[in-house]
């Protein structure tokens, strides 16, 4: 069963159970993976619904950010939840040890974005970027 298949079906299985925010997110992601699929004019492989996915949790680990330096503290814990849900439909990412090891074994540039056009590819879809992005100014760093 592919990623989407499964959102899908998740979808059925939360609309029956009456999961009001579990609809409401599977709804979303589901609209977000459509207009994915009209911007790239085929149909979607599992990679791109991955990458669709990671957005809308980026999106909401953002709002989670901001909701809590205002104070918003019900409105910060509403989007947890739904990153939760969201974490569901995402592989699970590389820890920090694994994307040093790694790193290690590269030689990279000294320029940052050199070394992140090298870096990011190799990262893609297995580790937060901004965790790469993070250990690898600091590998050039002390270079």
């Amino acid at each position: 069963m592919s990623n989407a298949d499964r959102i899908k079906a998740d979808l059925t299985v939360a609309m029956k159970s009456g999961d009001a925010l579990k609809v409401s997110v599977l709804r979303m992601l589901i609209s977000a993976l459509g207009y994915k699929q009209i911007d790239v004019q085929r149909d979607l492989t599992d990679e791109d619904v991955v990458v669709v996915v990671q957005n809308e949790a980026k999106k909401r680990r953002e709002a989670i950010e901001s909701f809590e330096k205002a104070g918003r503290v019900e409105s910060a814990t509403k989007e947890k939840r739904e990153l939760e849900i969201l974490q569901a439909y995402m592989p699970k990412l590389m820890s920090e040890e694994e994307v040093l090891a790694e790193l290690s074994k590269m030689d990279l540039p000294k320029d940052f974005g050199q070394a992140m056009r090298v870096a990011a590819p190799l990262f893609k879809g297995k580790a937060d970027g901004s965790l790469v992005a993070r250990l690898v100014n600091e590998k050039i760093s002390q270079s």
